[in-house]
């Protein structure tokens, strides 16, 4: 849902899937691009599965969830803007983050937050 609203559909590269009726569905191409198990050709020319659309989202959402995740942590324990902002975008479409990842999300916001403040006091003290 969040690959399609437009909220997670960037993740830096490029994911290519090809239609095949032969091969798996989009749920065990998931699993096995988690696991490592396709080489970086099979990659480059794309995954086949009789699911390509739907693992191409999934796939991407994943990505861009992690390269979102890092970019809004820095920013909001930086203070240019705050976690329910973030939180408002994904409630506006309908989309419910899963607690794993909200608590993720949470926890990167904390240590970034706290290198920055030991950064300061350490500055402070010199």
């Amino acid at each position: 849902m969040s690959y399609r609203s437009g909220l997670l559909n960037f993740c830096g590269s490029e994911v290519l899937t090809r239609f095949d009726i032969d091969e798996p569905d989009g749920k065990m191409c998931f699993t096995n691009f988690e696991n490592g198990s396709y080489s970086k050709e099979e990659v480059f020319r794309g995954i086949k599965t009789h699911h390509p659309n739907i693992l191409k989202g999934v796939i991407i959402g994943k990505k861009s969830w992690g390269l979102w995740k890092n970019e809004w942590s820095d920013g909001i324990s930086e203070c240019l803007f705050t976690i329910d902002e973030i939180i408002q975008e994904f409630t506006d479409k309908n989309i419910r983050i899963p607690d794993s990842l909200l608590k993720d999300f949470e926890n990167t916001i904390y240590r970034k937050k706290k290198k920055i403040f030991e950064d300061y006091t350490s500055k402070k003290n010199n």
